[in-house]
């Protein structure tokens, strides 16, 4: 893992990471969206054959970060989990059981369908539309938060997987995953592997970090 990309921003420290979340140093908190837990095991279940060793890959990844951020709260702005209970549910339940201290808040996305006794059991606290702390306003699809029409607040979001194309030499290009910063709501990467991307098109104005083999890169 590279050391991660500090990013001073509204007086807070926000520090961003290659393995795609973000940690607020003041609230000591690991910001992250659309973990999609569950999803190789809902393919596997429709006879398409996922390997499941790209959902343990998400969850060590995700230890990995813990470890050594060490956040006393997980802040999940949606799609924590991607459908009805499998065999990798309960992995996650077990896997739970290791951080038993750290708090996890879930704003609940279009995904998270998982009855309610499941979320008590799992120690986690769940939001249905939105979040605040502070002047930060956390939901899942900006498209349906009140965040963004609050002047004081600033929103971060998931849901639309965001990729911003590169060109390079020779007509070249690839699109990336990102962080995207515009003025009143920022979009976070999947925290997935197993997701695709949704290309977006920044303002000149806005601040836009790439991932790239294992970096982040400011790139405008």
């Amino acid at each position: 893992m590279t050391a991660p990309l500090p990013f001073l921003f509204q007086q807070q420290t926000l520090w961003l990471s290659s393995s795609r979340c973000i940690f607020w140093e003041e609230e000591k908190a690991l910001i992250l969206s659309d973990l999609h837990f569950g999803k190789s095991g809902h393919f596997r279940k429709s006879g398409i054959g996922i390997p499941q060793n790209i959902y343990k890959e998400d969850l060590h990844r995700l230890f990995n970060q813990i470890q050594f951020f060490k956040p006393s709260v997980l802040i999940i702005a949606g799609d924590m989990f991607h459908s009805h209970a499998n065999k990798e549910i309960d992995f996650f339940l077990k896997w739970r059981n290791d951080i038993p201290e750290v708090r996890i808040f879930l704003i609940k996305g279009n995904h998270d369908i998982l009855p309610i006794p499941f979320y008590k059991e799992a120690n986690i606290e769940t939001f249905e539309k939105e979040l605040i702390i502070k002047n930060f306003c956390f939901t899942h699809d900006i498209t349906t938060s009140n965040g963004e029409q609050n002047d004081l607040l600033f929103t971060f979001s998931g849901h639309i997987h965001p990729g911003i194309r590169v060109e390079g030499m020779g007509k070249q290009s690839l699109q990336l995953p990102c962080f995207y910063f515009g003025k009143k709501y920022a979009v976070l990467p999947a925290f997935s592997l197993f997701t695709g991307l949704s290309k977006i098109t920044p303002l000149k104005t806005d601040n836009v970090f790439a991932l790239v083999e294992g970096r982040v890169i400011k790139i405008q």
